[in-house]
């Protein structure tokens, strides 16, 4: 185990070293990262794709392909569009994104919870 503490003076010991990582899904060069996952949960509580692409910083054009992109290479339809009018648009997550959303949180739950598990076999802070 190495001690990344030892050596520290005091206001350096209450910046302790954190573990930082990434994951992804790839399927056929699709990536469905942290981002993609985002654009699905912020759909899924705003009910529409521009204000998931405006709370992402991004443009409605990009989330919507990004969605299209996805839905292509898994061969699975996320997103379900109704078109505005006096009722108003919106856009709701199929229940295939709904599974695939709930699936990723649990596994990225089961990842960070043993990921830290083994990070703090090896280093203690």
């Amino acid at each position: 185990m190495v001690d990344l503490s030892a050596g520290q003076d005091n206001s350096s010991k209450n910046s302790s070293l954190v573990l930082g990582y990434k994951t992804w899904l790839e399927k056929d060069d699709a990536i469905l990262g942290e981002g993609f996952f985002q654009i699905l949960e912020y759909i899924r509580q705003t009910g529409s794709i521009a204000g998931a692409a405006s709370a992402m910083g991004m443009s409605y054009r990009t989330a919507w392909g990004k969605i299209k992109n996805a839905e292509r290479k898994c061969s699975i339809p996320l997103v379900i569009t109704r078109v505005g009018g006096e009722t108003g648009g919106g856009a709701k997550l199929t229940p295939e994104a709904v599974r695939l959303l709930q699936s990723y949180y649990h596994f990225k739950e089961e990842v960070d919870r043993e990921i830290n598990k083994i990070f703090k076999r090896f280093f203690k802070v």
